[in-house]
């Protein structure tokens, strides 16, 4: 019940607000606005998701904050990607089929367990806090600047729900990346007079 009330307040206290927002800040025709509010709007969104939240929660190997900061900072990104589609009428399918070339790339390098989580954490960034605002947000901007909401709003909760799948991989790939450097350090080095025998050990020999 209280998840039931939980997503009415988010519906219907955000998806007005995004649209407003939406509509508003792409009516002033400045990139640089747009994008910096939109990757804010972002952040923001996913910092307060509760699915984020129980997700943390989950991967022992990574701090809370660490993991959180980093999906939200890749949702904010991946929101901008999705404004610049629509501002430019980029095909969705291509931004697709290029994200998810990356996905697949960084999946042969990155240990096990950060892959599981990823692949497992696609909903995550999506849920009920980002869907009611983003949705309407990127309508709301279609609309202002005359687009088609079918073809050119519509596709923004995948481009957010991508976002997991790239940014919880970079963050494994730093980690593997942390751990063998730190491995390769600590390793004791044998320099070249390592075994060479000074004169007192030659006359007790």
């Amino acid at each position: 019940v209280g998840m039931m009330f939980f997503s009415l307040g988010a519906e219907l206290a955000m998806s007005p607000m995004g649209e407003r927002v939406g509509a508003v800040i792409t009516k002033s025709r400045k990139l640089p606005v747009i994008l910096g509010i939109g990757f804010l709007l972002g952040f923001l969104i996913t910092i307060s998701e509760p699915d984020l939240q129980v997700l943390a929660n989950q991967v022992q190997a990574v701090p809370n904050m660490v993991l959180i900061v980093t999906v939200a900072v890749g949702v904010g990104l991946f929101l901008c990607f999705a404004m610049l589609r629509m501002l430019l009428s980029v095909p969705l399918n291509t931004m697709l089929v290029g994200f998810y070339i990356v996905v697949f790339v960084l999946a042969m390098f990155v240990p096990k367990d950060f892959l599981a989580v990823a692949f497992d954490s696609g909903g995550v960034a999506s849920g009920p806090m980002a869907t009611t605002f983003l949705l309407p947000f990127a309508m709301g901007a279609c609309s202002a600047v005359g687009g088609n909401i079918v073809t050119d709003a519509f596709g923004v909760v995948a481009m957010v729900a991508m976002t997991p799948l790239i940014t919880i991989q970079g963050l494994g790939l730093i980690y593997r990346l942390r751990t063998k450097h730190g491995a390769v350090a600590s390793a004791p080095t044998v320099s070249g007079d390592a075994f060479a025998l000074d004169d007192l050990a030659i006359i007790d020999l």
